[in-house]
């Protein structure tokens, strides 16, 4: 009876601390005062260099884009009806040969994000991280458009083109829109893909960036260091 009585007040202690646990954490946080610039600084560029490379290692993961409805590449909305019509026509498995290429194609070049967005970190001035960090919820994954879409670009597509080869998605794609080329009455298509596949591919790596940033910014617990946790803490009391 009396283990019985002792462990009740115990139990008590251990559940109300898991309840507020987060709250005495970002509590202590406040407590620290504020980042100074080089704090501001450092603790934002890790932020980053934590948020854009695990984006590049989720994403140049088999299945990074094909697995992820929100980013999985599909037809050109000009050949939608090259798939349409080489389904109708019992080709279906040549349509689904298409999109697993290309989307083999964009995880490939998936991994060669992360020293681009490094290089764009390093290069970040006490201004810009101060702007990213009290701006807008997207402020981050939007400078990262404005300062790499170009540097991807040209990273992405020699190897997309050459993963488009070795996957057979050149070939697939090119046979599709041959195929249906031959339709008769049928406006024609274009049969190179690779720039497209690049554009997709950069699209998609900035909406996994921009959902790595809004974790990071409205999530407590993405906060794995103290300094990331005194950044942003002072972002919470500051924030727009």
């Amino acid at each position: 009876m009396k283990k019985s009585l002792i462990l009740i007040p115990f139990l008590f202690i251990l559940f109300c601390s898991c309840d507020t646990l987060s709250q005495v954490a970002q509590t202590t946080v406040n407590q620290l005062g504020n980042p100074t610039n080089l704090e501001i600084n450092n603790g934002l560029k890790q932020a980053l260099e934590i948020g854009t490379g695990k984006s590049s290692d989720q994403l140049s993961a088999v299945n990074g884009f094909f697995g992820n409805a929100a980013i999985k590449i599909l037809f050109p909305p000009e050949a939608l009806k090259v798939e349409k019509t080489l389904r109708s026509i019992g080709l279906g498995k040549l349509a689904d040969n298409v999109i697993l290429s290309l989307n083999r194609a964009a995880e490939d070049a998936a991994g060669k994000a992360k020293p681009i967005f490094v290089n764009a970190i390093k290069q970040m001035t006490l201004t810009d991280v101060t702007n990213i960090l009290l701006g807008n919820k997207d402020a981050a994954t939007q400078y990262f458009k404005r300062s790499t879409t170009m540097a991807l670009a040209a990273g992405f597509k020699p190897v997309i083109e050459t993963s488009l080869n070795k996957v057979g998605a050149t070939k697939y794609y090119t046979d599709a829109a041959n195929a249906y080329n031959k339709v008769p009455f049928v406006s024609k298509v274009n049969p190179d893909i690779s720039d497209y596949v690049t554009q997709r591919a950069i699209e998609g790596l900035f909406v996994e960036i921009a959902q790595e940033e809004l974790n990071i910014r409205q999530n407590f617990g993405a906060r794995t260091t103290p300094l990331l946790q005194k950044v942003f803490g002072y972002y919470d009391k500051n924030k727009k």
